[in-house]
């Protein structure tokens, strides 16, 4: 188990979230300027970040690869039997939870929270075959050696591609399914997105920098607002490219855009049978390679208000819920709105 500094620990004590966005600076991250990479560097699985909560390790092999899978399990103090598995996005890390743990872990429900492989701080390893399948039966495992049979899954982002790849595969165990602003409701590549090799997504994210995922996050994430609430995740990311172990995260990187890109969900989601609840920020405009896409192709990709209603009539039963105001990460910027409808649409599973 991590050991915690003395401010995570502090930020257990009393839940501040205005605490919490000091710790670009308890890190060792100067006040650069927007335009600036200075920060804190950190290791390849996020060595020197400390999580919010105490960090567990799932030892297994995999691939015939020894592997370890970080994890938070947070326990209620008045538990209401049910358990929730949180699944981070691509540019988001088990910590990105912070708050949504602290919501439902103080509404009764246990909450597991992994890193996924490839991320964070869990293993990188430099062959692997990553498929969402994959990555799913890694998460069904650590839930079977944690002894939970049945719980309810959320996804976020690339989490939500996992999320449903998971209730898919596991639906007798998916008491029921949340995807909070998913990625892959459509075709990228049959849409006219270019495909690149891994060797130049390889290239493409070595030059990572925190002006670049700040720019990024800001358009994307929070529909063009700002607020230093955000900033400890942009040191979290740039970190770790700013570290020794450099290479080995921009590679596996570029190996997980590659499945991300070759692995859309939209053809299956017909086939979930599980309730599934859809929360979604409209003004998301999420797609992968729009950057490097066409003007054409970027005019008619990553249409979140229109993406969330085929995506509801494509999933039987499926509920939505809209966020009208708010972008890719809607539990980030607005917690309040987004864990109010979140408790709501849990409560609906008896």
């Amino acid at each position: 188990m991590q050991r915690l500094s003395r401010y995570a620990v502090a930020t257990l004590r009393t839940g501040a979230l205005v605490g919490f966005t000091s710790l670009v600076a308890v890190s060792g991250a100067s006040a650069a300027s927007p335009d600036s990479n200075a920060g804190p560097a950190y290791g390849p699985e996020l060595q020197g970040f400390d999580y919010p909560y105490p960090v567990n390790r799932f030892d297994f092999t995999s691939q015939r690869t020894p592997l370890h899978m970080a994890y938070l399990d947070v326990q209620p103090s008045q538990p209401n039997g049910r358990t929730v598995v949180l699944l981070h996005g691509k540019n988001f890390c088990a910590a990105t939870w912070r708050e949504t743990i602290d919501t439902l872990s103080g509404a009764g429900y246990r909450v597991i929270a992994p890193d996924q492989i490839g991320f964070c701080k869990s293993s990188k390893p430099a062959q692997y075959q990553y498929s969402f399948q994959q990555l799913a039966n890694n998460t069904h495992a650590l839930l079977a050696s944690l002894g939970i049979k049945t719980a309810t899954v959320v996804g976020h982002s690339t989490g939500g591609m996992l999320a449903a790849r998971y209730a898919l595969m596991y639906p007798d165990e998916t008491q029921q399914l949340v995807l909070v602003n998913p990625i892959g409701l459509e075709d990228w590549k049959a849409l006219g997105v270019p495909s690149k090799t891994v060797d130049e997504w390889f290239d493409r994210e070595l030059r990572t920098s925190a002006p670049g995922i700040r720019r990024y996050e800001q358009a994307t994430y929070y529909a063009g607002q700002w607020s230093e609430r955000y900033e400890p995740w942009v040191q979290m990311l740039a970190g770790m490219y700013r570290g020794p172990g450099k290479r080995i995260v921009a590679w596996n990187s570029a190996l997980l855009y590659d499945m991300i890109y070759t692995q859309p969900v939209v053809y299956e989601l017909g086939q979930i049978r599980v309730p599934t609840l859809l929360m979604i920020g409209d003004k998301d405009t999420t797609a992968i390679g729009k950057d490097f896409s066409p003007p054409e192709v970027q005019a008619r990709v990553g249409h979140y208000a229109e993406l969330a209603q085929t995506t509801h009539a494509r999933i039987p039963g499926s509920t939505l819920v809209e966020f009208p105001d708010l972008g890719h990460a809607p539990q980030m910027q607005d917690p309040a709105a987004f864990h109010k409808a979140l408790l709501a649409g849990l409560a609906t599973l008896h």
